[in-house]
């Protein structure tokens, strides 16, 4: 089930995975390290096309010309508004789901889950003329609340799946005893799941927080007011405002990587442990 460690006799095996692994990580930062360059240059540099050299003048200006020139602060908080309500509806919703497939016996019950899992792999394309109309016809259409309801419904469904898992491997003798004591449902999943999920849901609200922070298109077809735009369309519309000065928007797109950045490692004890729990036999 799991891969095989590598021996600690084959020395060039274990020379070789190092190479690979340096390889694939300059590979992946390669483009990254391209922004950041650019981010930290002038305009009379970039139009000399000095792209991969150092930067001769670190140019941290670039970064406060960004909230002067740009609304850059309004749009970061637009999508603050949008990620935050909707990572914790869709966790929240999860969570109450999770618990009833795990642990609840019904009929229907393996075809509502595969009907959660199975939402996951509808292509979100086809979903875009229906999805605008139903707004539209709600009077929700360029609003915080289509994104906000938007995401937390399509979340929900890999969040579903996602917690359910995790709640299934709790002991049953556990939940028994407490029910056996005359404690309520809703506080055995209060009191004893959700503490006992704590590092799965922390690791899940870094997946929603950068999926929903990350979203392009369903902000593009939801709003066109610059007023809830989130950061990802506003950077488009500044890629179209200065089209000549590559360093504000290399600056911009920079900035709106913080926030998944600062969530993760903010959280990246609960998340790594969430993502391996139960991977190790005890």
């Amino acid at each position: 089930m799991y891969p095989n460690q590598i021996s600690p006799r084959r020395r060039g095996m274990r020379v070789l995975y190092g190479c690979l692994v340096a390889f694939a990580i300059a590979i992946w930062l390669l483009p990254l390290l391209a922004v950041l360059l650019t981010s930290l240059r002038s305009l009379a540099e970039i139009n000399a096309g000095e792209f991969w050299t150092w930067p001769k003048r670190l140019a941290f200006v670039n970064y406060v010309d960004v909230f002067r020139q740009t609304g850059m602060a309004r749009y970061l908080l637009n999508s603050l508004i949008i990620t935050v309500p909707a990572v914790i509806g869709a966790i929240t919703l999860a969570t109450l789901a999770g618990f009833a497939l795990a642990k609840y016996r019904f009929r229907g019950d393996r075809l509502l889950l595969a009907l959660f899992i199975g939402g996951n792999f509808v292509p979100y394309q086809i979903l875009m003329v229906p999805v605008r109309d139903f707004s539209l016809h709600l009077g929700l259409y360029n609003t915080f609340w289509a994104l906000i309801l938007f995401h937390t419904a399509f979340q929900t469904g890999f969040a579903v799946f996602f917690t359910r898992n995790f709640i299934a491997e709790l002991p049953d003798e556990l939940i028994e005893a407490a029910r056996l004591d005359g404690i309520s449902e809703w506080a055995i999943f209060r009191h004893i799941v959700l503490p006992l999920t704590r590092p799965a849901i922390a690791a899940l609200a870094v997946l929603l927080f950068t999926f929903v922070w990350n979203d392009y298109f369903w902000a593009l077809v939801l709003v066109q007011s610059s007023g809830v735009k989130p950061v990802t369309t506003a950077l488009q519309a500044l890629l179209g405002q200065f089209i000549a000065a590559w360093q504000l928007v290399s600056a911009a797109a920079l900035i709106a990587a913080m926030p998944p950045m600062v969530m993760f490692f903010a959280m990246q004890r609960h998340f790594i442990a969430g993502l391996t729990l139960g991977a190790t036999k005890g």
